[in-house]
């Protein structure tokens, strides 16, 4: 199994099986990911391996100890090992379209954003508006 940052510039692969995957609803997560969650799983060390892009590769930490390593180039949050363990989060977002994985637990549903909510007349789309005008006018309609 592979994955990728943005840009391409980091790569890595993981031996086996993913594991399911979990979404995180804090507002750490919610800030590195600019998204209402944070999909991730983790896997062990030795299951790990860089490819490419070590070297292009930034960290982030907070006096808690969150931690985000991101690309330099192009920003997108990359794996990392988890303090104190064996263990390497791996952004579910970063993994090839032939993964197959489920999300099998959501975490800090008690922080979510305010906005993380369907309205009644929500528009769900199997791929992207033909314009950003078609996207705004179906904002407009939603929001009323």
């Amino acid at each position: 199994m592979k994955g990728e940052c943005l840009c391409g510039a980091v790569k890595f692969a993981i031996d086996g099986e993913l594991p399911n995957l979990y979404q995180c609803h804090c507002s750490l997560c919610r800030k590195t990911t600019g998204a209402a969650a944070n999909a991730a799983t983790f896997v062990t060390q030795e299951r790990f391996q860089w490819v490419t892009g070590l070297s292009k590769i930034s960290s982030f930490q907070k006096p808690t100890g969150y931690r985000n390593d991101f690309c330099s180039h192009c920003g997108s949050s990359v794996p990392n090992k988890l303090r104190n363990t064996d263990l390497v989060w791996i952004p579910a977002g970063l993994l090839d379209e032939t993964t197959r994985s489920e999300v099998a637990v959501h975490l800090h549903l008690s922080s979510s954003a305010t906005w993380e909510s369907e309205s009644g007349s929500c528009i769900r789309l199997d791929a992207g508006p033909d314009s950003l005008q078609a996207l705004n006018n179906a904002l407009q309609r939603t929001s009323r």
